[in-house]
């Protein structure tokens, strides 16, 4: 079905509701500002980062537990073949034998460059419910064992060594690995208010992908329509943050579908990201991990 679409925003709820399709692009700093989308979007990611530099939601976010990683570590040769890892990702896991039963309730994430925080932790029944989801059927992976250990995980305060459960699968050398901290801290309150509806200026990031091990390559999923040419993300970069605005390229005004799409837009930083915050320019809000 087509529809004429006369203003994006007129039509931001209708796309919201669609699913998006995974992709990979590349992402650009900011670009020379000779419009004014371009002119708009600086002057907000601007305001952001300084609502952020040296507030107390950064703070906060520097002393606080956010990952920015997957929870999960995948074994060293996983995946021995294909039916192993559409199982993996249906989730077609069973359990042969019982879980543990830790008597510890809490742990520490130790950060790497100093500092160490308390935290709760999921018992080995919570996590095996983290990756198991449904009953196991055929051509299922097998659990046959289950310890509480430590993985590496980045967080916003950079690399850490957190608890977690390691899950022996039948047939490999090395386990899946599931973080046991009982979830991240809520994000801190933004200092500045997002955006009411998207626009040609700006839209909002659909979540964060990953950080390289360096820090100097930040991937996010943004967002674009089906008769756009794809989507850019700008970084705005200071000593307290880095600002990442998403726009679309190439935007059309005559019919089209009403598909809302998204890509893995990769964007090449300066130096580390460290333990900035990584915000939205349209949301005002850190960017949320994406599992």
């Amino acid at each position: 079905m087509r529809g004429i679409r006369l203003r994006r925003p007129l039509v931001t709820l209708a796309l919201l509701a669609i699913g998006a399709v995974g992709a990979t692009a590349c992402g650009t700093e900011t670009p020379a500002q000779v419009g004014s989308d371009d002119r708009e979007r600086a002057e907000r990611a601007r305001r952001v980062s300084e609502a952020w530099d040296g507030s107390e939601a950064a703070k906060a976010w520097q002393e606080g537990y956010f990952p920015l990683d997957d929870p999960i570590r995948l074994p060293e040769d996983a995946f021995h073949n294909n039916a192993d890892k559409l199982a993996y990702q249906t989730r077609n896991i069973e359990l042969r034998g019982k879980l543990p039963d830790s008597s510890a309730k809490e742990g520490k994430i130790r950060w790497h460059a100093g500092g160490a925080l308390t935290v709760s932790i999921d018992s080995a029944q919570t996590s095996y419910e983290g990756l198991a989801r449904g009953k196991a059927t055929r051509a299922a992976l097998v659990i046959t064992g289950v310890r509480l250990g430590e993985t590496t995980l980045l967080t916003s305060r950079g690399p850490a060594t957190v608890p977690a459960w390691h899950f022996t699968l039948k047939g490999y050398d090395t386990p899946l690995v599931r973080v046991a901290v009982a979830g991240p801290a809520k994000p801190p309150k933004s200092p500045i208010k997002s955006l009411k509806l998207p626009s040609d200026v700006l839209w909002p990031l659909g979540g964060l992908v990953s950080v390289s091990k360096d820090g100097r390559r930040v991937t996010v999923l943004a967002h674009y329509g089906a008769c756009d040419d794809g989507p850019m993300v700008d970084a705005r970069q200071t000593a307290g943050s880095v600002v990442l605005s998403g726009w679309i390229r190439g935007h059309s005004d005559g019919p089209c579908t009403l598909n809302l799409l998204a890509k893995k837009v990769t964007v090449k930083l300066d130096r580390p990201v460290g333990e900035r915050p990584l915000v939205d320019a349209y949301t005002g809000g850190p960017v949320p991990y994406k599992n």
